[in-house]
């Protein structure tokens, strides 16, 4: 952005004449966003892109001549600039809005298929939240629009009681799929809370899946955690850790927003610090707001184990920065030395373990 009290400037690239009149409109209501032009497709925006220098485009995932996705893929490596995607709530849209966010986009908005122009207008306040965030958020380039593969680390080869429980909103699925695909194979089981709407989890799951060493899937009620799996929040639930005969499950309620958020990170980490207390790791990565904080101190409090982003690697620096505020956060950490924090921590309660057990042995 130019100046501090500068308004956001915006590109909106959509084939939809309607669509981008839609979505002038509703951002030109804000006074801290400026709609500096429009485009049909992804050849004109390239010359406006130019032009114009805008802060952030809004990019429409389906058009002709070029996608979206192609699209996205030459301005991370040309002229990286922070992208909101406008996907489709459909299950094509929701595969391909997870792709955009791997590739470098930086948000997205679910537009509607039906009464698209009301339906717009109640999204309006959060697609004018996610522009202001995208242009504070930090873009780098990618040389071909995609992230190295993560090192893989070799398996423990030793039980812990440890359960890792993870949050993160904004830049969340590109930090996620990092992290993970660097995690062992038989790592503790670790939940994730992902802001993300319940069309859209299902295929964040699958596509994790594919690529890390763990199992991935779209966590079930009363759905017993084991060693070596991921457990993703569903978009329309709280996703809890609990006791269950004898076992730990996961455990889903419809409840009431909390922090703003269903799923909500709060809800995970205060549960994990009921659950499992000191047997906890609990790590925050980035997003925009506070969801989390107050979970994590609590976790702290439990003797939890409490990791957060640091600001250097984080997208957005706002979830990590509120819990590390509030003193939740013991540790923060860049993103990909994440990976090797979390083995510390359940291999420091393996060692504890071998230890008590010589003690024991040598009593005898």
């Amino acid at each position: 952005m130019s100046g501090t009290n500068a308004p956001v400037r915006v590109l909106i690239v959509d084939d939809s004449a309607v669509m981008r009149q839609l979505l002038s409109t509703l951002l030109s209501t804000d006074p801290e966003i400026e709609v500096v032009g429009t485009a049909p497709d992804p050849h004109v925006a390239r010359e406006r892109i130019k032009a114009l220098d805008p802060d952030v485009v809004t990019l429409d995932i389906e058009m002709p001549r070029m996608d979206g996705l192609t699209f996205l893929r030459k301005i991370m490596a040309l002229r990286p600039t922070p992208v909101v995607m406008i996907s489709t709530l459909t299950q094509a849209g929701a595969e391909a809005t997870i792709e955009a966010l791997e590739i470098g986009a930086v948000d997205f908005i679910a537009k509607p298929t039906h009464d698209v122009a009301n339906a717009l207008s109640d999204l309006a306040g959060e697609l004018r939240t996610k522009i202001k965030a995208a242009a504070r958020s930090r873009v780098r380039a990618r040389s071909d629009g995609r992230r190295a593969a993560p090192v893989r680390r070799p398996p423990l080869n030793r039980q812990t009681d440890k359960v890792v429980v993870v949050g993160a909103s904004t830049g969340g699925v590109e930090a996620l799929r990092t992290l993970l695909g660097a995690l062992p194979p038989d790592c503790p089981p670790v939940l994730v809370t992902q802001h993300m709407p319940a069309r859209f989890t299902p295929a964040f799951a699958r596509r994790l899946d594919l690529e890390c060493p763990m199992r991935v899937c779209e966590a079930t009620h009363k759905q017993r955690i084991e060693t070596g799996h991921v457990y993703i929040a569903p978009g329309s639930h709280h996703l809890e850790l609990r006791r269950s005969a004898g076992h730990l499950v996961c455990s889903l309620n419809d409840g009431e927003p909390v922090s703003g958020h269903r799923p909500s990170v709060d809800v995970l980490f205060r549960s994990a610090a009921r659950c499992v207390g000191a047997m906890a790791i609990g790590v925050i990565l980035t997003g925009m707001g506070k969801d989390g904080a107050e979970g994590m101190l609590e976790l702290r409090k439990a003797n939890g184990v409490t990791l957060g982003q640091d600001e250097a690697s984080s997208l957005i620096y706002g979830m990590p920065r509120v819990a590390f505020e509030r003193g939740g956060v013991a540790r923060q950490c860049a993103l990909n030395d994440m990976a090797d924090a979390i083995v510390e921590a359940c291999m420091t309660n393996v060692a504890n373990q071998d230890i008590r057990e010589q003690v024991v042995r040598g009593a005898r």
